[in-house]
């Protein structure tokens, strides 16, 4: 067994604020997460006066869109992301695991990728929308099987990036760490400090493993690129225009694979 010292992420040295949005059995509820993002623009930010205390929110949570309660993009939810982003922060959103289902052909039922599956908040026009692909051989596996799939309900371009998302090394908290120690699959496992609780590692899979990992990348570049703290827009662009293609279908893959090392170089 590793010890925790060991694993490390995309930017171990950021500093992160946690808002907690889902209840004790993982529900979330839109209004709670409104709160939050507003929480993060007007009290914590100011409204956009520098200097910006948050520089990015790592949103990897959301809903299927349905065009009977809000038109693309129009959701209370995107017009808060678009707002937050306005107002300086880079704003990273899971895409969604809904991209593979059942459809009735007319000799019978197939299971197929389905497109128009963004998730909203990731429908968000400013957003940086996040799918998942393989984490060892993105360029051989492509975009992984159940990553939503572009285009959004109004026809825009969706995901943007897409980043490792299958079988991604994490903390398990919760009724997972629970469940851990119900399975005894925590002796062994070293603790942080004697008589606390152990640091529990696990394998997930989904674009919410995805999205920190650009959400870590921009933290990394930010760190080195200060002078585009508060201009997410640009920073979007910057990667965007920096990623590398997978040759897969745009509304599979956005712009492709997040690239740091290009987006510093870049400028």
């Amino acid at each position: 067994v590793r010890h925790p010292s060991l694993l490390s992420g995309v930017a171990p040295l950021t500093k992160l604020i946690s808002l907690k949005v889902l209840d004790d059995n993982g529900r979330v509820r839109s209004t709670d997460v409104l709160r939050a993002l507003e929480y993060i623009r007007s009290d914590v930010n100011g409204h956009g006066k520098p200097p910006l205390r948050v520089h990015g929110v790592n949103i990897s949570l959301g809903y299927e869109f349905n065009a009977k309660w809000f038109a693309c993009g129009q959701s209370p939810v995107c017009i808060e992301v678009d707002r937050l982003v306005r107002s300086g922060v880079a704003v990273v959103i899971a895409a969604g695991n809904t991209g593979y289902g059942e459809l009735m052909a007319k000799a019978g039922p197939t299971n197929t990728g389905l497109s128009l599956t963004i998730n909203d908040p990731g429908n968000a026009a400013l957003a940086i929308t996040v799918g998942s692909t393989h984490k060892d051989s993105p360029h051989t596996y492509g975009v992984s099987y159940f990553s939503s799939k572009g285009p959004t309900g109004d026809g825009r371009l969706k995901p943007d990036l897409v980043a490792p998302g299958e079988r991604i090394v994490s903390c398990a908290t919760g009724k997972k760490l629970e469940l851990m120690k119900r399975q005894k699959l925590l002796e062994g496992v070293c603790s942080l400090k004697e008589g606390k609780h152990p640091a529990a590692y696990i394998d997930e899979s989904g674009t919410s493993m995805a999205a920190p990992h650009v959400s870590g990348a921009i933290a990394a570049f930010l760190s080195i690129r200060r002078e585009f703290i508060g201009k997410p827009e640009d920073v979007k662009r910057i990667f965007l225009n920096s990623a590398t293609s997978l040759g897969r279908e745009r509304y599979f893959e956005g712009s492709g694979l997040v690239d740091l090392m290009r987006a510093i170089q870049s400028i």
